[in-house]
């Protein structure tokens, strides 16, 4: 038996992973470049952006466990086997990651430091009425593990806090919905709509012209989740048209995001570059490991991903 790690790492970050999953799992043998001799010795795969096909050709693969929150590129392999179990990263290190991105944009939007930023370069001196804590009320679509973080950060920190998903969910100091009918009473009641969502063929193109327009005006927009959620040109029409106040994004449908794109230089857009909530290595690999120990012991494989649901 034995693990193949296929990423997209450079080599410094291979080499910072391998010695990582070496300390978690010391009696494993890893594999980096596979032979065709290996290939029937591979049982597991610790994957993180593998390039298109790299599963393939794995007749032993009884699990897939990807250091990224995110899976939906593992599901749109065809080549991966659809009944191996495809575990995600689920890392506390990563939600309080996240909860700590998420009220840095929601405090900078409810005290105007975005606006302030801009003033400065102008050379600006203008003071503007400060809102409290409890006079916002921040969206935050997803319940997941992250989204569930950021809400309670956001609440403990006296944000009056909506939040929905698909399915029903409660959370304490939270108000939340669900279905359709909940999604556009949160979008219309909300100061500050975070994004959360996993990326499914359901939420591919969710923040369109139609969704915008169901925010109240001057609502702004956080996308922590994927680029692939945002239709940009409304995105775009929406902010230019005064609809939406300002967007702080994280995610794009192209990454690196392109020099010449608009969002770069629209003063109403605050660009990062997909840091939000990074992979920890140094607790990624322990948690990576657990799911190698508890499938080599026959017990539960945790975070498993429902293809059928997308996450």
């Amino acid at each position: 038996m034995a693990i193949l790690l296929a990423t997209n790492f450079d080599e410094a970050e291979q080499a910072q992973w391998l010695t990582l999953l070496h300390a978690e799992l010391p009696d494993e043998t890893l594999v980096v470049d596979l032979a065709s001799d290996d290939a029937a010795a591979i049982d597991v795969a610790i994957v993180a952006n593998p390039r298109p096909g790299a599963l393939r050709g794995l007749p032993r693969l009884a699990l897939i466990q990807s250091l990224w929150a995110g899976v939906e590129r593992l599901i749109a392999d065809a080549q991966i086997p659809a009944d191996v179990p495809l575990a995600r990263m689920v890392d506390p290190a990563m939600n309080e990651a996240m909860a700590q991105t998420a009220l840095w944009a929601v405090l900078a939007l409810q005290r105007d430091f975005f606006d302030y930023a801009a003033q400065q370069h102008e050379r600006r001196w203008r003071q503007h009425p400060q809102r409290r804590a409890d006079e916002i009320v921040v969206a935050v679509l997803g319940l997941g593990q992250m989204g569930r973080a950021v809400a309670a950060r956001l609440a403990a920190n006296g944000y009056r806090v909506s939040g929905w998903s698909t399915r029903p969910a409660t959370l304490p100091q939270v108000r939340t919905g669900h279905g359709d009918a909940g999604l556009a009473e949160v979008l219309g009641s909300s100061d500050v709509v975070i994004n959360l969502l996993p990326l499914t063929d359901a939420t591919r193109g969710l923040f369109d012209a139609r969704c915008f327009a169901r925010m109240r005006p001057g609502t702004s927009f956080v996308n922590l989740a994927r680029g692939a959620h945002v239709v940009e040109a409304d995105l775009l029409d929406a902010l230019d048209r005064g609809r939406l106040h300002r967007a702080v994004l994280d995610v794009f449908a192209t990454e690196p995001l392109p020099a010449d794109h608009p969002f770069w230089v629209h003063p109403r857009i605050t660009v990062l570059p997909h840091t939000a909530a990074q992979t920890d290595a140094r607790t990624a690999a322990a948690i990576a490991a657990r799911n190698v120990h508890a499938l080599r012991a026959g017990r539960p494989i945790a975070n498993l991903v429902d293809r059928t649901r997308g996450y």
